[in-house]
C-alpha cells in the first residue's frame, strides 16, 4: 500500500532559497577547511608529501563513506540528515581548531579528524542535493534553474570564503582559520531546521509513477545491504550515468592535483604565499558564480553534449597552461576567472543529469554512488601530486595535467550513450 500524499509545501521558494543559502555555509566550511589544511601542515614541518596525504584524508571519506551512507539518507530522511551532518561537521573541525591553536594536534590527529569530518559532511551535502526536485517542483521552477542556484551558491561560498582562508591563515593562522569553518557549520544546519518543512511531497518523474510505486513497495521489506546493492546495480547498469562517473573519476584527480596541492605550494615558491593562492582560488570561485548563474538562467535551452566536452576542455586546459609557463598573479587570476566560468556551467549539468535519471525512492543512493566514483580520483591525485611534487618541476606537473586532461575531456565526441547527454527528462515544469 503507497503511503499517503504528503501536504503541500508552504512558501516552497523560501524553502528552496534557505535550502540554498545554507548549503552556501556549508560549502564555506567546506572550502576553508581545504584551503586552511596544506598551510597548516606546513606549519608544523610537514613536507609536500605530507601535504598530500592530508588532502588524501579530507577527500577519501567521501570515496567510502559516501555509498555507505546513501542508504541511511534515504530511510533517514533528507532533512534530518542534513541537519545532524552539519551539527557532526562542526564539532569535528571546531576540535582541529581548538587543539591546532593550542599546539596539541599533530599530524595523525589532523588526519584523524578530517576523515571523520569528511565521513559526516557526504550524507549532508546528499540531503541537500536530492532536496531539489521535490522544492524545484512545489516552486514551478525547471530543475536546471534550481540546480544552477545551488551550485552557484557553492561558487559563492568559493568566492567569499577561499580569499577569506588566505587572509585568515596570514592573519591569524591556518588553526585559527578552523574556528570559522565550526561557526558556518551551525549556520547551515540552524536554516535549515527553520525554513526547510519536515515533509516535502515527492518528485514523481512524469510517466513512471505507477513503476516507481511498485518498485518502491518491493524494496520496503529489504535491508540495508539489499538497498545498497541495488543502487550501485542501478548506477553501474546506466551506460550514461557510469561514463559520466568514469570521466569525472580521472579529471577529478587532475583537479585535485593541481589546484589543491600543487597550487598552494606553487604560491609559495612562485608567487610569495597563502594570499596569491587565496586570490586564485577566489578568481575560480568568481568565473563559477557567473557560469552557475548563466545555467540557472538558460542551461534548459543549451545543448548539453556540447556543452559537456567544451566547459571540460576550457577548465582543464588554458589554466594548467598558465601555471606550466611560469604566470604571475594576476594573468593567473584572469585565467582562473575564465575557467571558473567554464566549470561552473559543467557542475550544475552534470548534477541535473544525476538527478534525472536516478529513480525518487533511490536518489541519495545514486547522488553519493555517483560522488563516490568520481572522487575515487582525488585521493590518488592527491598522493600522487605530493609525491611528484617532491621529486619534479611544478611547471612540468602542470603542463603533463593539461595536456592528459584535454585528451580525457574529449572524451564524449566517441559516440555511444554520450548521444543521451542530449535527452530531457521532464522531472518539473520548464
Amino acid at each position: 500500500m503507497s503511503a499517503p500524499a504528503a501536504p503541500p509545501v508552504r512558501r516552497p521558494r523560501l524553502a528552496l532559497g534557505g535550502l540554498a543559502v545554507a548549503h552556501t555555509m556549508a560549502q564555506a566550511g567546506n572550502t576553508i577547511t581545504i584551503f586552511a589544511t596544506p598551510f597548516y601542515v606546513r606549519a608544523i614541518g610537514g613536507s609536500a608529501t605530507d601535504v598530500g596525504l592530508a588532502t588524501t584524508a579530507a577527500t577519501l571519506p567521501v570515496v567510502l563513506g559516501g555509498p555507505l551512507t546513501g542508504v541511511l539518507v534515504d530511510r533517514i530522511g533528507y532533512r534530518r540528515s542534513s541537519i545532524a551532518a552539519d551539527v557532526v561537521s562542526g564539532l569535528t573541525v571546531l576540535a582541529i581548531a581548538v587543539l591546532g591553536s593550542t599546539d596539541h594536534l599533530p599530524l595523525w590527529g589532523l588526519l584523524a579528524l578530517l576523515v571523520a569530518s569528511g565521513l559526516f559532511d557526504t550524507p549532508g551535502q546528499t540531503a541537500r542535493t536530492v532536496l531539489l526536485p521535490s522544492l524545484a517542483r512545489s516552486s514551478d521552477v525547471p530543475l536546471e534553474r534550481a540546480v544552477g542556484l545551488v551550485s552557484g551558491a557553492e561558487r559563492t561560498a568559493m568566492l567569499a570564503a577561499a580569499p577569506l582562508g588566505g587572509v585568515l591563515v596570514a592573519l591569524v593562522g591556518p588553526a585559527q582559520a578552523f574556528f570559522v569553518d565550526a561557526a558556518f557549520f551551525a549556520v547551515s544546519a540552524l536554516l535549515v531546521t527553520a525554513l526547510v518543512p519536515r515533509t516535502v511531497p515527492a518528485a514523481d518523474h512524469e510517466g513512471d509513477q505507477a513503476q516507481e510505486a511498485e518498485e518502491a513497495e518491493e524494496e520496503d521489506g529489504a535491508g540495508y545491504w539489499r538497498q545498497l546493492a541495488d543502487g550501485a546495480r542501478f548506477v553501474l547498469t546506466t551506460p550514461l550515468l557510469r561514463n559520466i562517473a568514469l570521466v569525472v573519476l580521472v579529471l577529478n584527480a587532475f583537479d585535485t592535483a593541481r589546484l589543491t596541492v600543487l597550487l598552494p605550494l606553487y604560491a609559495l615558491q612562485e608567487l610569495g604565499g597563502a594570499t596569491a593562492a587565496g586570490l586564485i582560488s577566489g578568481a575560480l570561485a568568481g568565473g563559477s558564480v557567473a557560469g552557475a548563474a548563466l545555467f540557472s538562467a538558460w542551461g534548459h535551452r543549451l545543448p548539453r553534449r556540447t556543452l559537456f566536452v567544451g566547459a571540460f576542455v576550457l577548465t582543464g586546459g588554458p589554466l594548467s597552461a598558465a601555471f606550466a609557463l611560469g604566470a604571475q598573479t594576476i594573468p593567473l587570476v584572469a585565467v582562473a576567472v575564465a575557467t571558473g566560468l567554464a566549470a561552473g556551467m559543467l557542475n550544475p549539468l552534470i548534477g541535473t543529469l544525476r538527478l534525472e535519471l536516478a529513480p525518487q525512492r533511490m536518489l541519495a543512493r545514486v547522488q553519493t554512488l555517483m560522488v563516490s566514483i568520481a572522487w575515487v580520483g582525488m585521493p590518488v591525485g592527491s598522493l600522487l601530486a605530493g609525491v611528484a611534487a617532491d621529486a619534479l618541476d611544478l611547471r612540468l606537473l602542470y603542463a603533463v595535467i593539461g595536456v592528459a586532461y584535454v585528451l580525457v575531456a574529449l572524451a564524449p565526441l566517441t559516440g555511444g550513450s554520450w548521444r543521451q547527454l542530449s535527452a530531457r527528462r521532464p522531472t518539473s515544469p520548464h
